[in-house]
C-alpha cells in the first residue's frame, strides 16, 4: 500500500513552507471575500432582515414598518464588519477546504483520498442546508414568537413593541445558522468515525437515549432561551442522529462486503495454484 502514497520524504522545513503557502492562499481568499462582503454589507443585512419581515406578516402586522435600531455610534459599523467576516468565511470556504485537502492528500492512500472527497463535498452542503432551514423557517418562527409578546397598550397598560438592535439581531441569526450548520455535520462525523472503526451502529443505537438528552442540552446552550428555537434545534438533531446510525450501518455493510470479497479471493488463489501444479 505504500506505493499508493504520493507523498515523498521531505525535510521539516519544506513541509512548513508548504503549510505557509497553503495558509497564505486560504487567508488571501478569506480577505478578498471579506472585502467583497463588507462592500455589500448593507444589502446583505437587508437580506438577513427578510425573515423578520415574514414573522411580522405571520403575526398579522403587515402594515407595520420594519425598524431596527442601534444605540451606539459604532454599533452598525461593527455589525457590518461581522457580516463581512461571516460572508467571507462562507465564500472562501471552498478555497480553504481545498488548501487543507491539498496539504493532507499527499500523505493519504488512494482509497483514503477517494473516501475523503465525498465528505469534503457533503460537509458544506449539509451546512448550507442547515443555514437554509434557519433562514426560511426557524428565524421567522422565533421572531414570530417574540412578536407575540408585544403589548398594544391602553389606558391602563403601556405600549410595548419589539425594536431589535442590529447587533443583537445579527447575533441571533448567526448563532442559529452556526448551531444548525454544526448539528447538520453529525452524519458526516459519524460516518467518518465508523470508517475509522471508532464507532459502530450498535453502539450509537444503544446510546440513543443519552443522545436525546444531549440534543436538548445542546439546544438550550446554543439557541436563545425560548422553547421554540430549542425544540426546533433538538428535533432535527435527533433525526440526524438516526440518519447517522443508518450511515454507520451502510459503512459496516460495505466493509463486510469488501472483507467477504477478499476472503473469496484468498480462497480462490490456493485452488488456482494447486491446479497449475497438477498440470
Amino acid at each position: 500500500m505504500t506505493d499508493d502514497i504520493e507523498d515523498k520524504p521531505q525535510p521539516l522545513l519544506e513541509h512548513l513552507m508548504e503549510l505557509r503557502n497553503r495558509l497564505m492562499w486560504a487567508i488571501g481568499a478569506f480577505f478578498i471575500a471579506f472585502l467583497i462582503c463588507f462592500a455589500f454589507a448593507k444589502p446583505l443585512f437587508n437580506l438577513l432582515v427578510e425573515p423578520f419581515t415574514w414573522a411580522v406578516d405571520w403575526a398579522g402586522l403587515s402594515d407595520r414598518k420594519i425598524e431596527l435600531i442601534y444605540t451606539a455610534p459604532q454599533e452598525f459599523f461593527f455589525t457590518q464588519i461581522k457580516i463581512g467576516m461571516f460572508g467571507g468565511l462562507v465564500l472562501a470556504f471552498p478555497v480553504i477546504a481545498s488548501q487543507i485537502y491539498k496539504f493532507v492528500a499527499p500523505g493519504l492512500y488512494k482509497n483514503e483520498r477517494s473516501a475523503f472527497l465525498p465528505f469534503l463535498v457533503a460537509s458544506p452542503m449539509l451546512f448550507l442546508l442547515g443555514g437554509a432551514l434557519v433562514y426560511f423557517f426557524f428565524t421567522p418562527m422565533v421572531m414570530w414568537f417574540f412578536l407575540s409578546m408585544e403589548q398594544v397598550g391602553s389606558a391602563d397598560e403601556a405600549s410595548i413593541m419589539l425594536l431589535p438592535k442590529v447587533s443583537e439581531y445579527l447575533g441571533l441569526i448567526m448563532t442559529l445558522i452556526f448551531a444548525f450548520g454544526l448539528v447538520f455535520q453529525l452524519p458526516v462525523v459519524t460516518t467518518l468515525l465508523a470508517r475509522a472503526g471508532l464507532a459502530t451502529s450498535e453502539g450509537l443505537a444503544s446510546k440513543r437515549k443519552y443522545a436525546i438528552v444531549a440534543a436538548f442540552v445542546a439546544a438550550a446552550v446554543l439557541t436563545p432561551p425560548d422553547p421554540v428555537s430549542q425544540i426546533g434545534l433538538a428535533l432535527p438533531t435527533i433525526i440526524l442522529y438516526e440518519i447517522a446510525i443508518y450511515c454507520a450501518r451502510l459503512v459496516e455493510r460495505q466493509r463486510a462486503a469488501a472483507r467477504a470479497d477478499a476472503d473469496a479471493d484468498d480462497t480462490a488463489s490456493p485452488a488456482a495454484s494447486d491446479t497449475k501444479e497438477d498440470a
